[in-house]
């Protein structure tokens, strides 16, 4: 990482003798573009990984979120990389993900190293998008795979990944692989890649399992472990707003309606989206600007200076584009998307409340984002406060003071006012109108065609709509919850149950749903609750508040090579179509067909009751997760053979 300013009490200094990153053996193209993003001093954990996987070793690491342990791994495969004229189309290296966030992040980063390496081709894939570009992609050629488990067995059984040439392989937080329930996939795909590749495991933890699979996929692997060090200043008050992320706009305009700042940085995700959100500021009447990667360094010199000099007033960047900004003037942090690792967030919120001066850090948290939440608040050991979006009467009394202040700030202008006296009085003589009258006209001239004030019951209305949708909602998961026969705890506030079409007769076990749906719908494991595995579904509580897309890529997900068919829980009957019956689907509609739901049909239906003939040449036991053959024994995988 970049060295760290003397009041910069964001990122710890290395101990004396840390090597540079020229000094640890890095490709030059590689040492380039770390030399563009600003970096000059490794982390530890790069420290002491990148060495031994120069060299060939197997790593075996223990290291948190937030160490930078992706840059570990990601320069020496790029230094070791073959991109000579005859090597083949196949991919060289593959990283396992549990979740398509890391998986891109991983994959933003192999790009990132890689700017000076022209020829080399990374793809991620992961589940809930469509298999078309991924597939054109890899029958190019690719070199590097970042992905997530489900997705990768997905692109071996179509048999477009081909993994025979495979030169490293990385699980990257694989104890997050095994509790989302993808033990099993990664095992398939580390028997599905030559034995003499070079292997690095990193997890935050090391139980058991972790240890048997080193044990027997790494050979005579270097042990490094690592701690995050991440420590936040005292003089930075932190704190977090729970929003939807359509409200994001609209929550950071209050903000900077209630808050007195006098700079801040606005931190999001991607580059595209630091234009977009700073258009939309200045379209309310803001002085922002926006600088990411993608902004020549000339016209980023330009933008800090203003914001230095006071010209500007918000920046809008992204985290490499903030490296190294130093500017006494931010008083405020916000992280309208809040970030994935520990580190990120320490670097940016040290941006404020330098050289002794207090900041502020605000960080906008969707309801599915409190697991990151809670691994800023582990990370740091401080525990962030619970904001509320200001209301109208609060945005209201602000706009007064302000309006106030204006007025006595103009009344100090004698000069001025002198002039203007004249006027009016020429005017009140000639027109007979009150004086007050003519001050309230020119506030309105002055105002233009924006209320200075929002409208309360405009808010009320909209409360009252909230709170009429919160007890319908209640009142349904209190009918859903008589109906179903009490299961267990109460649900957890703002989640909603939902039935899916995989039980016990599928052999479905929890880690396996919430695998599948993390892995399609970007969730996290505390956007679960509670799941109740029936005989023929489950029921599995959610966010309440699923955006569409996400809850159109879940309702396609598979689990043991079934269509879940995700929908909200009504409290239905749970027998009656659940087998398929005699020419009913499992929700008891008439389809016509004798076919057993299950088995695919003897009496002219398919599993799900369609007229089909005869049962097909599948063998009627069901279909793996894209219908390409017979589920073994277990239920739960498709046969393989293995390959040696």
């Amino acid at each position: 990482m970049s060295n760290v300013e003397e009041n910069a009490p964001d990122l710890p200094s290395e101990p004396a003798g840390t090597p540079a990153f020229a000094d640890l053996g890095l490709d030059d193209a590689v040492l380039r573009a770390l030399q563009d993003v600003g970096y000059e001093t490794p982390s530890a954990i790069q420290a002491a990984t990148i060495p031994p996987l120069l060299a060939g070793r197997d790593v075996l690491g223990t290291a948190q979120t937030g160490t930078g342990k992706t840059a570990a791994f990601a320069l020496p495969i790029l230094s070791r990389l073959d991109l000579s004229g005859e090597r083949g189309r196949t991919p060289q290296a593959l990283v396992l993900a549990p979740t398509r966030e890391l998986a891109l992040q991983v994959c933003e980063a192999f790009e990132r190293y890689a700017a000076h390496l022209p020829d080399v081709h990374v793809l991620p894939v992961y589940g809930g998008t469509g298999y078309g570009p991924q597939l054109a992609a890899l029958r190019r050629g690719v070199d590097i795979v970042v992905g997530t488990p489900g997705r990768v067995i997905d692109h071996l059984d179509k048999g477009v990944l081909d993994l025979s040439s495979l030169r490293f392989l990385v699980l990257d937080e694989a104890d997050e692989m095994l509790k989302m329930g993808f033990a099993e996939d990664v095992e398939t795909i580390l028997a599905d890649t030559p034995d003499d590749k070079q292997v690095a495991l990193f997890s935050a933890t090391m139980p058991s399992t972790i240890r048997r699979l080193a044990g027997q996929y790494l050979t005579d692997p270097e042990q490094i472990s690592v701690k995050a060090k991440t420590t936040t200043s005292a003089n930075i008050s932190q704190r977090y707003l729970i929003t939807s992320y359509a409200q994001k706009v609209d929550a950071l305009t209050r903000i900077f309606e209630v808050e007195t700042f006098e700079a801040m940085i606005v931190f999001v995700r991607t580059k595209s989206e630091t234009e977009s959100l700073a258009e939309k500021l200045r379209a309310r009447g803001y002085s922002a600007a926006a600088i990411s990667g993608d902004v020549a360094q000339a016209q980023r010199e330009r933008t800090v200076e203003s914001l230095k000099n006071g010209k500007l007033d918000i920046l809008v960047a992204t985290d490499v584009a903030a490296r190294g900004l130093d500017v006494d003037r931010i008083s405020h942090v916000v992280n309208y998307d809040i970030p994935i690792d520990t580190e990120s967030y320490v670097h940016r919120i040290g941006r404020t409340g330098r050289a002794g001066r207090t900041g502020d850090a605000i960080s906008f948290v969707t309801p599915r984002e409190r697991r990151l939440l809670n691994a800023i608040e582990k990370a740091t050991r401080q525990p962030l406060t619970q904001m509320q979006l200001p209301s109208v009467d609060e945005v209201n009394a602000t706009r007064l003071t302000r309006f106030d202040d204006g007025i006595t700030a103009a009344l100090e202008q004698t000069d001025r006012i002198s002039r203007f006296r004249d006027i009016i009085a020429h005017y009140v003589s000639h027109h007979d109108v009150p004086e007050t009258d003519v001050a309230a006209a020119l506030a309105v001239l002055a105002q233009g065609e924006e209320p200075l004030l929002l409208d309360p019951e405009a808010e009320r209305r909209q409360d009252r709509f909230d709170r009429d949708r919160g007890d319908r909602q209640q009142r349904d998961d209190r009918g859903q919850d008589d109906r179903s026969g009490g299961r267990g705890k109460p649900r957890r506030e703002g989640m909603t149950t939902y039935r899916i079409a995989v039980g016990r007769r599928q052999r479905v076990q929890p880690g396996q749903i919430v695998g599948a749906l993390a892995n399609e719908g970007g969730l996290g494991r505390d956007d679960f609750g509670q799941i109740d595995i029936r005989q023929d579904f489950s029921l599995v509580e959610l966010p309440s508040d699923l955006p569409g897309d996400v809850f159109d890529r879940l309702a396609g997900t598979r689990i043991s090579g079934q269509l879940i068919d995700l929908r909200p829980d009504r409290g239905g009957p749970s027998r009656g179509g659940d087998r398929g019956g005699r020419g009913g689907d499992r929700y008891g509609n008439d389809r016509g067909g004798r076919g057993g739901y299950d088995r695919g049909g003897r009496g002219g239906g398919d599993r799900y009751g369609n007229d089909r003939g005869s049962r097909d040449d599948r063998g009627g036991r069901g279909y793996d997760r894209d219908d390409r053959g017979p589920r073994e024994d277990s239920g739960e995988r498709p046969y393989r053979k293995p390959r040696h």
